[in-house]
């Protein structure tokens, strides 16, 4: 029976120890509000942390932050329509404070995150591992493009957009040598954008495999030369510092891995001074990178092989089989509730 005809949906809850699949209301929408039905998820590396301790998550909570769905519900002053296909950002931000009106909502002193609240507040179908989510006002809601299949479209919410970000902070990319660090979903997915803009694209990652399969998506193994930029997403001090040996002068480095604590990394402020490097760092992303990730892959959709990184679904009951790392060289595993 239809879930909007018995009032209820399906969620998968994290507890801490396991996921139980349950049923549980639709709610009622507020002003702004959008019930979405959720075609398809992917499971990013930080749902992974979750389950196996390495990352704090409220619990219990639906997870899942990368998914795309069908609106099939609208609050008041929603902007979307019913039946639209669409993404949605991680972030969820209030729009006022004064974060938000400098134009950094990614760090809204009241952000709320998808896949990141407590099943058992006030925003329970928070998360992309149910057959509903609620989509509250201040969330950026992108419609996809017929031509971008759902397993193309579901990264975008997270590993595409953060990538847009951390591009957009490397600045000008056109005849300059990008060294990236890490091959999985947001290195492979950098090595595309960076190589679209210009780039000499070079990828680092000790998955011999995945270099290779980066090289599809316009990259080249690394060949330890010096580079101009530095767009990190491993979290690796050993490789922070080889990349800092090899960064020329006026050179980026762009940190986006380090996303839980790790071991310092000594860096000469005098050789800050004297080589004119740019250090900075991308933590979420803005509204605009949303917009920018779906433009990118509608644009690339014929020149990349992206279908090929997301194995096929598995149902809701086989959650906890997909929140494992990803097999072979796919780098996400899907979920269709």
């Amino acid at each position: 029976m239809d879930t909007l005809t018995t009032g209820l949906t399906r969620a998968a809850v994290w507890r801490g120890d396991r996921v139980d699949i349950i049923e549980t209301p639709l709610p009622a929408l507020g002003p702004g509000e959008l019930l979405v039905r959720v075609r398809l998820a992917t499971v990013c590396g930080s749902d992974l942390h979750t389950v196996s301790g390495r990352r704090d998550s409220p619990c219990p909570s639906v997870l899942g932050h990368e998914a795309v769905g069908e609106v099939v519900g609208i609050g008041d002053g929603a902007s979307a329509q019913q039946g639209d296909r669409v993404v949605w950002s991680v972030t969820v931000s209030c729009g006022d404070c004064d974060r938000c009106r400098r134009g950094v909502t990614a760090k809204c002193r009241r952000v709320r995150k998808i896949g990141h609240e407590p099943f058992d507040g006030d925003w329970p179908l928070s998360g992309g591992y149910a057959s509903h989510i609620v989509l509250p006002r201040g969330t950026t809601v992108v419609v996809v493009p017929d031509a971008l299949g759902d397993a193309v479209a579901a990264p975008a919410a997270c590993a595409t957009a953060t990538v847009m970000a951390v591009v957009e902070r490397a600045g000008h990319l056109s005849g300059r040598r990008v060294l990236i660090g890490g091959a999985g979903m947001l290195g492979t997915t950098a090595a595309a954008v960076c190589a679209d803009r210009g780039a000499e694209v070079r990828v680092a990652d000790r998955d011999v495999a995945r270099v290779t399969q980066a090289i599809r998506f316009g990259a080249c193994a690394d060949d330890g030369e010096n580079v101009d930029v530095v767009l990190d997403f491993t979290g690796s001090s050993d490789f922070l510092r080889d990349a800092l040996s090899r960064l020329e002068i006026a050179g980026t480095l762009v940190l986006a891995g380090s996303v839980t604590p790790g071991p310092s990394l000594n860096v000469d402020p005098e050789q800050v001074v004297r080589r004119w490097w740019t250090l900075t760092g991308v933590h979420n992303y803005e509204p605009r990178h949303l917009h920018e990730a779906v433009d990118f892959l509608g644009r690339t959709a014929d020149r990349h092989p992206w279908s090929e990184l997301v194995t096929s679904p598995l149902p809701l009951e086989q959650i906890e089989h997909a929140l494992q790392p990803a097999p072979g060289t796919a780098l996400r595993v899907a979920v269709a509730p």
